[in-house]
């Protein structure tokens, strides 16, 4: 990934994929100077023509507010998924609207949003709305994937002018309904949970003197504690990977939960691409 190398989004014609225009034209102009390809792999129901038709007229609806943005309109053939991965090779950012045309896309493991989420070889940015205002929210875990994440979001709090909330979701390992932890257990577990956030920080307000940072450290579901704590957000970021040395998102990971349930844009950052 290069410093040249343009922002990517796809687009479909549906409501979500415009919004997912919209917010990839804008993180585009905040990142100047940077290019957008709005690309459209259409399916068998949408010939070249109109197909060509669809993107350019979308290009020219966001360039009329952004005149200063290069914007590159562009049918593509195969696969939607296919196509944007190949692209994300050499992109800054893929973005992907969080359901397309199907109703129930955004529920389905071959949709083209978990898809592009799981295999994009740059930061990938799957939009649900378009949020213009809160803090931007990042889960850490301590592992190598949320230090790229927490580097990603601390740019874009940056960017955007805006808070970051750094969560770290603590679980009890051992925890059985019958033997409940006693209050002081708990409060250990809660206790190691801030000391590793802290941790996780460290040095991080001196690289970013200009980010306010609100630190929280909740016990729970991490899907479910992103979530929660995404209500409001600008953006949620989570890293491809945590702990659990998975080698992709797998159903159930929280990478894959937060872009199913978080309410919403949720950038997605592999290890070694959050530049």
């Amino acid at each position: 990934m290069a410093v040249d190398d343009p922002i990517v989004v796809g687009v479909d014609g549906s409501a979500p994929s415009l919004n997912a225009a919209s917010w990839a034209a804008d993180e585009a102009v905040l990142r100047a100077p940077a290019r957008l390809r709005v690309v459209l792999a259409p399916d068998d129901d949408l010939d070249d023509d109109r197909a060509a038709r669809t993107v350019s007229g979308l290009a020219t609806v966001l360039a009329a507010s952004r005149p200063d943005l290069e914007i590159s309109p562009e049918v593509r053939h195969g696969s939607p998924a296919d196509v944007l991965v190949e692209l994300s090779h050499h992109a800054r950012l893929v973005v992907v609207g969080s359901r397309g045309r199907a109703p129930v896309a955004a529920t389905l493991l071959g949709s083209v949003s978990a898809k592009v989420a799981t295999h994009a070889r740059c930061p990938a940015v799957v939009v649900r709305g378009y949020p213009r205002t809160g803090p931007v929210v990042v889960g850490l875990d301590g592992s190598p994937s949320s230090r790229d994440a927490l580097e990603f979001a601390f740019e874009a709090a940056e960017r955007h002018g805006t808070d970051l909330v750094a969560v770290h979701v603590w679980r009890d390992p051992e925890y059985a309904p019958v033997v409940p932890r006693l209050p002081y257990e708990t409060a250990d577990l809660r206790d190691a949970a801030h000391r590793s956030l802290a941790e996780q920080l460290a040095g991080w307000d001196e690289r970013h003197p200009r980010v306010t940072v609100h630190r929280r450290a909740p016990g729970g579901h991490p899907v479910a504690e992103l979530a929660a704590s995404a209500d409001g957000a600008r953006l949620l970021v989570v890293g491809h990977r945590g702990h659990g040395g998975f080698a992709g998102l797998l159903l159930g990971s929280v990478a894959r939960g937060a872009v199913l349930h978080a309410p919403s844009p949720v950038a997605v950052v592999r290890t070694g691409t959050s530049r």
